[in-house]
């Protein structure tokens, strides 16, 4: 079973999301979060995808769309730095990366469905990284992280937005 990173070993910034992740095995952790972000988002209407609990923040939709791309940037790093590539990574802006995607025109299932083709290739990533390169340490937007804080980090962001979806979008949502 991989064990839960060190707080050395990834940026302080990923703390919030690393503390998230539950004790268990990630691979378990990952399934079930899988099973329980298609689950929320596919009682979301398409309609309701493009609802903002405040006019500066994302819709649903780019939310969804947010926490895929962040995934599939981060399997890369893990990719990289899990099989001893020690070029440094570039990081990306979030921002950007919603505006450029332009998410909102797509249905709430195709977003969905891209999250879940995202996942399973992260699963499988994960399910056959060799042992000895989750030590393995690499550089990604300036800082220094291993391939097992990645795996964890991965999950924690998508608990993260799954959780302000429930609070911040769903609750004001349903006032």
């Amino acid at each position: 079973m991989l064990q839960r990173p060190l707080t050395s070993e990834y940026p302080e910034y990923y703390v919030p999301y690393v503390d998230l992740v539950p004790e268990g095995d990630l691979l378990t952790i990952l399934n079930e979060d899988l099973n329980s972000t298609i689950a929320l988002f596919e009682g979301i209407s398409n309609e309701e995808g493009h609802f903002r609990y405040a006019t500066d923040k994302w819709s649903i939709k780019e939310v969804l769309g947010h926490m895929t791309d962040t995934e599939r940037i981060m399997s890369y790093r893990l990719l990289r730095i899990g099989r001893g590539d020690q070029t440094a990574l570039a990081g990306f802006n979030e921002n950007e990366f919603v505006e450029g995607s332009q998410i909102n025109n797509q249905s709430i299932n195709d977003i969905l469905e891209d999250f879940v083709a995202t996942r399973k290739a992260t699963i499988t990533l994960i399910k056959n990284m060799p042992v000895e390169a989750w030590s393995y340490k690499g550089n990604a937007n300036n800082t220094e992280v291993t391939a097992r804080a990645i795996g964890y980090i991965i999950a924690g962001h998508a608990i993260h937005h799954k959780k302000i979806i429930k609070e911040r979008y769903l609750s004001a949502k349903n006032r």
